[in-house]
Parts: C-alpha cells; sequence; structure tokens
C-alpha cells in the first residue's frame, strides 16, 4: 500500500480521498477548513497540520483545489509543498500556464476529472491526465481506486486544456438552457412539459436531463459550484485567446454566471443560474 498525501477536501477532494483511504492505503489530508478533515480521520487518516505536513514522507501527493490561487498557496506558499520527492496529482481545474509552471519544480501529473460528486463517492471519475507515461503507470494502482478510467492525453498541461474545453462545453449548455427554460416560461408555456420535450429531442444531452431537471424543480442538490464554473468559462476563454481563437460563447455564458453570483447564487449548484432569469 503506499504512502498518501491529499490536499484539499472539498465536494469532490473528500470523496476520492475517502476512495483512497477504503482502499488501505496510509492517507495524509489537509483541508483549509480542519472540519472537512474529521470524516477522513474516521477511517484511519493522519489530519495534517500544513500541505507542507501532509507531504511529509509521501510517495504520492494528491491536491484538489478551486482555482490557480488557491493551487499556488498549497504548493508555493509559507507553509506550502515547496519541496517534496513525492509523485504531485494536480487534479484541480486550473490553467495550463500555472500546470506548466509547477512541473518546472516537481515530478508532476495533471490529472483533472470529469464527473461531479456522486462519482467521487462511488469511485466512478474519469481521469484526464497530461504527462510522463512512467508517472501515470506508477499512479495507476491509484487511479484505480477513484476513476473509471483514466485517458493519457499527452504531455504535461494536456489533461488541463481537455477539461477546460469540457467545463466550457458544460457552461455554455447550462447558460443556453436557463435562457432557453426562462423564455418558455415567459411565453406561459408548462416547464416541466416544455423540458421533457428538450431532453427527448437533439437537445437532449445528459447535461440538459440532469441540470434542466434541478433547474425546473428549482432544486437545491448541490453537484458544482456556480462560482466554479464561471472560473472555468474564464480559464478556457483565455485558452482561447492563447491559442488566438474567441470563444464568444463562453463571453455570453459568463456574462449570465456573473449575474448569479452578483445574485448571491456563487456557492450555490451551477443550476442556480436559472435563477436572475426567472423574474
Amino acid at each position: 500500500m503506499a504512502k498518501i498525501g491529499f490536499i484539499g477536501l472539498g465536494v469532490m477532494g473528500a470523496g476520492m480521498a475517502a476512495r483512497l483511504a477504503q482502499a488501505g492505503h496510509e492517507l495524509a489530508v489537509w483541508n483549509r477548513t480542519p472540519a472537512r478533515a474529521e470524516p477522513l480521520a474516521a477511517l484511519g487518516a493522519r489530519v495534517a497540520e500544513s500541505p507542507a505536513d501532509c507531504a511529509k514522507d509521501a510517495e504520492f501527493l494528491f491536491s484538489m483545489v478551486a482555482d490557480d490561487e488557491a493551487s499556488r498557496r498549497v504548493w508555493l506558499g509559507e507553509d506550502g509543498v515547496q519541496q517534496t520527492n513525492a509523485l504531485c496529482i494536480e487534479c484541480s481545474t486550473l490553467s495550463p500556464q500555472w500546470i506548466e509552471e509547477l512541473g518546472r519544480t516537481r515530478r508532476l501529473l495533471d490529472a483533472p476529472v470529469t464527473g461531479s460528486i456522486v462519482q467521487a463517492r462511488e469511485g466512478q471519475l474519469l481521469l484526464l491526465v497530461g504527462g510522463d507515461a512512467d508517472d501515470i503507470a506508477a499512479a495507476q494502482p491509484l487511479f484505480a481506486a477513484i476513476s473509471r478510467g483514466v485517458v493519457s492525453l499527452g504531455p504535461l498541461g494536456s489533461g488541463a486544456r481537455m477539461k477546460l474545453i469540457n467545463n466550457f462545453l458544460c457552461g455554455v449548455q447550462a447558460a443556453a438552457l436557463a435562457e432557453g427554460l426562462a423564455l418558455a416560461a415567459r411565453c406561459g408555456l408548462d416547464l416541466k412539459q416544455a423540458h421533457q420535450l428538450l431532453c427527448d429531442g437533439a437537445p437532449g444531452s445528459p447535461l440538459v436531463k440532469a441540470v434542466g431537471g434541478r433547474m425546473v424543480e428549482a432544486s437545491t442538490d448541490h453537484f458544482f459550484d456556480l462560482e466554479l464554473m464561471a472560473k472555468d468559462l474564464r480559464y478556457a476563454a483565455a485558452l482561447g485567446e492563447q491559442r488566438g481563437l474567441t470563444l464568444h460563447t463562453a463571453q455570453a455564458a459568463i456574462a449570465e454566471f456573473d449575474n448569479a453570483i452578483a445574485a448571491g447564487l456563487g456557492e450555490r449548484d451551477f443550476s442556480q443560474v436559472i435563477q436572475p432569469l426567472r423574474h
């Protein structure tokens, strides 16, 4: 069994860390809010005092945090993991520029995930991995505990790029769906019926079915933070500009998500992007 450090116990990280603990690995965990580590302690994990402490004696070191700024703090901050011999596995959705900068200081894989909190708890995420093939092979037994599969995409940063493209499309779909359902409501159409017709027709992607259902029901279920989707759309738009491509639909979606954030919905599920359009 491996000695693992896991940094970041949000809605996704907590499920991933629990899967590693349940697989019998020796686990140390750290989270900015210590209370979130308590369920992992109950599974036998050591609760570290800092990211640097979490990395102590680790062979593998995972990170699952919100954005570039949070990632920079845990790796390079005052109590961060500035030096380690561990294979570092960054599962957060980050900018490729930061991944490549970080990779110049340590042995690193970028391995962002697709899936939601449910897939994280069940070990059914899909890992989009960039980095050295030998490092991917070394991490494979750990990936097996947290995922249904691993897609090797190329050199370091490839996983981050693919994840941003994935979330760009998800964010644009969610924003367009919110506008479409809001328009249906303003036209006096029955929302449940309108949503079912969309699901049964050409627009009926898995996102339209799942997220649209939460929109119609005004559900408070929480799968993915609205403000994180806005962040991912911004990172994707920046990536497009760097490659000479303006993502116009991303900019339109960002405007809808920013309206929802301004309405105080940033920490709610991203399906709540519809709420400002209901009125």
